[in-house]
């Protein structure tokens, strides 16, 4: 992964990730307790730990055994450094396992729910777990620890796991079998604020204001005079974006909105509206439908429609900065979530998900360098910094719609007639979650063309059309979701209104997936 600067971060947790599917929670609870935080693959973690200095270190979890031969390892920097450390179930292992415990596998595996009775009092506890005491954790370990290194007591226990909780109050090293990151460990996230705040001792300073003045003066020593255009969606990540560069660079900005014909219905205008009439900002708005339809008309691969997409979009972009006269700058509302689904931290355990971002950087052709100024936040850190910047209401709430558009809500082969009918039953979802009141309690709600056909019977008559899904999720920060439980009333009439009112569909469902961390588009 590309590193990120650490210019404006002078206190930092820099969390080593192992491949754990839960990583990003830590970073979660660390920015709640208004603590940056940064994820880096254990492969780089000494690059990173010189290059972030960082107050703290937390070792995440890992699907890895430190039995094995080559398994992941922690940097010696990280113990011999003198700044706390915090491990997390497989960091736990590995930390015993580098600083001289013992680590076998598991006679007694645990894997859910299970309860921590607390043996001694620990500065990890202060405040939230008291001697005595049982509580509910999380666990998911299939190895554990049977010796633990010289210096450490035993914190807690469980059933299965003799060393649950230890600690090292001399040199500040700590350790937990169950994840303290996730929901299921219901106190979890006051245990990581007492390590930020308590032990690591950093203020909890870190706010979407100051956030605005560092990234402002961080855009401008790296645009210096040059010129910049931005990948303008209308989506909250590139309507901040936009904002944010603009603040800093003014005029020396050109946003550029590509209609490739994969947009919401009449959204093209209303960002138009939005940015030409209310900021006044320079934007070119190209007309590139025919192309793009034109390039994927009947593939059915998703990742060659993302592949296609994405270097379309290149094309776009290069052509309009020539006729500007050149520009020196691309920028994108790049997030921290495309970053971490769009790369392969360790190699196997994390897999990439997204493909469409150009989150490891331009061709070379283009001369060009990217300026992404969200890179560093979630989803819900962007919408704060969205207020921050002025931007309405109407599009910070705004459901997140990807940069492939319909093209990933239209499994199978792409037609314009496909398109067209999704286009139609997808708004008309929408606007019934508007009349319903819904809309902001929804994170993301959406329609997808399934690529089957049903017979149905239609008034006197018999169709062969499309199924129609619908999809809403509840989310924070668009790295877990799960599905939104409408009554049956509400999907009875959306479903009414689409079959109705859309031409090629005779069958509407309701998708109840919910998801882990990772992707919640349909593809």
């Amino acid at each position: 992964m590309p590193a990120m600067t650490n210019k404006v971060h002078p206190d930092a947790i820099l969390i080593i990730d192992f491949g754990s599917q839960v990583t990003q929670l830590i970073a979660r609870r660390v920015r709640e307790a208004g603590v940056y935080s940064e994820i880096v693959p254990f492969q780089s973690a000494a690059e990173a730990f010189d290059r972030l200095r960082p107050k703290g270190v937390i070792l995440s979890g890992s699907p890895a055994s430190t039995i094995d031969i080559g398994s992941p390892r922690a940097p010696e920097i990280v113990f011999s450094s003198g700044v706390p450390v915090l491990g997390i179930c497989y960091g736990e292992q590995t930390m015993c396992a580098q600083l001289g415990g013992k680590v076998e596998a598991g006679q007694h595996r645990e894997f859910g729910r299970a309860f921590l009775e607390i043996e001694n009092e620990c500065e990890l506890f202060d405040g939230v777990w008291a001697k005595g005491t049982r509580h509910q954790v999380w666990m998911s370990h299939g190895d554990r620890v049977t010796a633990i290194p010289e210096g450490f007591k035993i914190v807690g226990t469980s059933p299965g796991a003799p060393f649950a909780a230890i600690a090292d109050d001399s040199r500040k090293f700590f350790a937990v079998q169950f994840h303290p990151e996730v929901v299921h460990t219901p106190d979890g996230g006051k245990l990581l604020h007492n390590f930020v705040r308590r032990i690591v001792g950093l203020k909890g300073d870190w706010t979407m204001s100051a956030y605005r003045e560092q990234a402002v003066e961080t855009i401008r020593k790296q645009v210096g005079s040059g010129k910049v255009i931005c990948a303008l969606s209308g989506g909250v990540d590139s309507s901040v974006a936009a904002l944010l560069v603009h603040e800093a660079v003014g005029d020396q900005l050109t946003c550029i909105l590509v209609d490739h014909g994969l947009m919401r219905k009449n959204e093209a205008a209303q960002v138009v509206e939005m940015f030409r009439e209310h900021y006044n900002l320079p934007l070119i708005l190209v007309d590139a439908a025919d192309r793009f339809i034109g390039a994927l008309e009947g593939e059915s691969d998703p990742e060659k429609k993302r592949k296609t997409i994405g270097r379309l979009f290149i094309d776009v972009f290069e052509e309009e900065a020539r006729k500007l006269g050149g520009a020196d700058f691309l920028a994108q509302g790049t997030l921290y979530p495309d970053v971490i689904e769009s790369v392969s931290f360790t190699g196997g355990p994390s897999v990439t998900i997204k493909s469409h971002h150009n989150v490891g950087g331009l061709p070379d052709r283009m001369n060009m360098q990217l300026v992404e100024p969200l890179r560093e936040l979630f989803k819900d850190e962007v919408r704060k910094l969205g207020r921050e910047l002025g931007l309405p209401e109407s599009f910070i709430g705004r459901h997140p719609f990807p940069g492939p558009g319909l093209a990933i809500r239209c499994p199978g082969g792409i037609t314009r007639e496909k398109l067209e009918i999704l286009r139609e039953a997808d708004a008309i979802y929408l606007d019934e979650i508007r009349k319903a009141g819904l809309y902001d309690a929804i994170w993301q709600a959406f329609a997808v063309l399934l690529p089957v056909q049903t017979v149905g019977v239609m008034g006197d008559g018999r169709t062969y059309e499309f199924v129609c899904a619908l999809r809403a999720v509840t989310s924070v920060d668009g790295m877990t979701a799960d599905f939104y439980h409408y009554d049956m009333d509400f999907l009875g009439k959306a479903a009414t209104r689409i079959i109705n009112e859309v031409r090629g569909i005779n069958r509407v469902v309701y998708d109840v997936t919910s998801k882990p961390p990772g992707t919640i588009e349909w593809e």
